[in-house]
């Protein structure tokens, strides 16, 4: 009986070590989007790594003057199996930069906004996480509780209710806010490659 017990013992102590080793290896894997159809969206995107596209603003109000007239290019600039960098540059200024990150829990998109000289802006870093499956097609960011209080304390109020959308097909990228009474879409033209512009700030 005692032979029999210090085995039953043993056993349950071994287990517990595997139980420990495969929780440890768990926490060390790579984050891994949650559904096929966030991963085709991933995939979509960093199929244009290294390449830049021109667009336009097809949506938008009074609170989006700062686009108006300016040359809109964005450059899947960098891209690895979970994360890709996506700078926006509006004009002459380079200070955003779309990141986009796989989560053990679906898609994250943050905006790192940057100041000339590469500092980080008062409100940067802001986004949001995937709350369904989405589409391979389109993914919806609703903003995240770190965002909502950037936003407040930075005065920003009507942004606490934002939802980021980005959307992609073979021919077109579109990137869209949405909150109430706005309604903010850049749709960029795919199949024309433009001329790589400068690094954001920041990211030289």
């Amino acid at each position: 009986m005692t032979k029999s017990l210090s085995l039953s013992l043993g056993a349950k102590s071994l287990s517990v070590k595997s139980l420990g080793v495969s929780a440890a290896l768990l926490l060390a894997a790579p984050a891994m989007a949650t559904t096929v159809e966030q991963i085709q969206f991933f995939d979509a995107i960093a199929a244009h790594c290294g390449q830049a596209f021109e667009g336009k603003v097809t949506a938008g109000n009074s609170a989006d003057s700062a686009f108006s007239g300016k040359r809109l290019v964005m450059h899947v600039r960098e891209c690895s199996d979970n994360e890709l960098k996506v700078p926006f540059h509006v004009g002459e200024d380079h200070s955003r930069t779309w990141v986009i990150t796989k989560t053990d829990k679906g898609l994250r998109l943050k905006h790192d906004h940057r100041h000339q000289d590469g500092s980080e802006d008062k409100v940067t870093m802001y986004g949001g996480d995937t709350q369904d499956g989405g589409s391979a097609e389109l993914q919806s960011f609703p903003v995240d509780a770190y965002s909502i209080d950037n936003f407040k304390q930075n005065g920003l109020t009507q942004s606490v209710t934002n939802v980021w959308h980005m959307g992609i097909t073979n021919s077109q990228f579109s990137y869209r806010l949405t909150r109430e009474n706005r309604d903010f879409k850049v749709e960029f033209d795919l199949t024309k490659p433009v001329a790589l512009p400068p690094a954001p700030w920041g990211h030289e």
